[in-house]
C-alpha cells in the first residue's frame, strides 16, 4: 500500500486501486488484483465498483477484466494543459530540435519521480525508454538530476529519500550520498549529465527550467546513443540548451505551475 492511500483513508485506498490497474499496464481480472491486494475480498470489489461507476476505470464483461476508463484520458487533458510545462515549451522545443536534430526530453518532478510531459524525436530516432506520458527514476537520469540539483534543502533531501538507488547498469549511482555530490556539481556547473546510468548507450546533457524566482519546475535534456556521440559531443550542445530552457522559464513565470516534487 503507499503513503497516499495510508493517509488519505478511502479515497487514498481506492486512488491505491487505481495506481494499481494503471502500473500493470493491460486490462487485469479481479482474481489477479486480489492476489496483490492489501484489501479484504470485499473491499476491494466495492473499490472497483466505485471507480468503474466514476468512469475512472472500465469493466469489460466478456473478458472479466478492469481497464482504465475514458474519464481518465480527459482528467489527463486537463492536467496537461493546466499544470504541465508542455504547451508553453513546445515552440522552443521545436526550435531546439530544429537547431541539434536530436531527441528532446520535457520533464517535471512527482514524488521524486521523473514525469515525461513532451518528448521531441531526432532526425534518426533511436530506442529508449523515456515517452511522453512515463515515468522514471529521478536518481539515475539526466533532467531528474537536474531537478534535484536546483531544489531548495528540504526539498532536495525528501527526494533524495524517495529515490530506489536499483542498479539499472554498471554506471548507476546507488546511494543517496554519492548523489548528494553530484547534484552540488551539477549546482556549480547548470548542466547535468546521464552517463548510461538508466539504460546502457543512452546518454544526455540536462538543463534545469528556472522561473524568474528561481523555483525549478522542470528539465529539458538533449538525448543520443554512445552509437552515434559521446559525452563530449554532447556538451557542444550546452548553451542552445540552457537558451532554450532560460526561455521557457520565462514563458512559464506567469503561470501558477504546482509544486508537485
Amino acid at each position: 500500500m503507499n503513503t497516499l492511500a495510508k493517509s488519505d483513508g478511502t479515497v487514498g485506498k481506492a486512488l491505491d486501486v487505481l495506481d494499481r490497474v494503471a502500473l500493470i499496464g493491460r486490462p487485469v481480472r479481479f482474481t489477479e488484483l486480489l492476489a496483490h491486494s492489501a484489501y479484504p475480498k470485499a473491499t476491494l470489489y466495492r473499490f472497483l465498483q466505485t471507480l468503474t461507476n466514476q468512469g475512472m476505470l472500465s469493466y469489460d464483461a466478456q473478458s472479466q477484466t478492469y481497464s482504465l476508463g475514458m474519464h481518465l484520458v480527459r482528467l489527463a487533458h486537463a492536467a496537461w494543459k493546466q499544470s504541465s510545462l508542455a504547451p508553453i515549451a513546445r515552440p522552443f522545443i521545436d526550435a531546439l530540435a530544429a537547431q541539434v536534430g536530436e531527441t528532446l526530453h520535457l520533464a517535471q518532478m512527482d514524488n521524486g519521480q521523473v514525469v515525461y510531459v513532451d518528448k521531441q524525436n531526432a532526425s534518426e530516432p533511436i530506442e529508449m525508454f523515456s515517452q511522453a506520458g512515463k515515468v522514471g527514476p529521478g536518481y539515475c537520469t539526466g533532467v531528474g538530476k537536474a531537478i534535484m540539483a536546483f531544489m531548495d534543502e528540504p526539498d532536495q533531501q525528501r527526494a533524495l529519500s524517495q529515490q530506489s538507488y536499483f542498479a539499472y547498469t554498471p554506471n548507476t549511482i546507488t546511494s543517496a550520498k554519492i548523489l548528494k555530490v553530484e547534484l552540488d556539481e551539477i549546482r556549480t556547473q547548470g548542466v547535468s549529465f546521464d552517463r548510461e546510468e538508466h539504460e546502457a548507450s543512452i546518454i544526455c546533457i540536462a538543463a534545469p527550467i528556472l522561473s524568474n524566482g528561481k523555483r525549478v519546475i522542470g528539465a529539458l535534456s538533449i538525448t543520443d546513443t554512445t552509437r552515434r556521440h559521446s559525452l563530449k559531443d554532447l556538451e557542444a550542445y550546452r548553451v542552445a540548451l540552457l537558451d532554450a530552457a532560460l526561455k521557457i522559464g520565462e514563458e512559464a513565470t506567469n503561470w501558477q505551475f504546482p509544486t508537485q516534487y
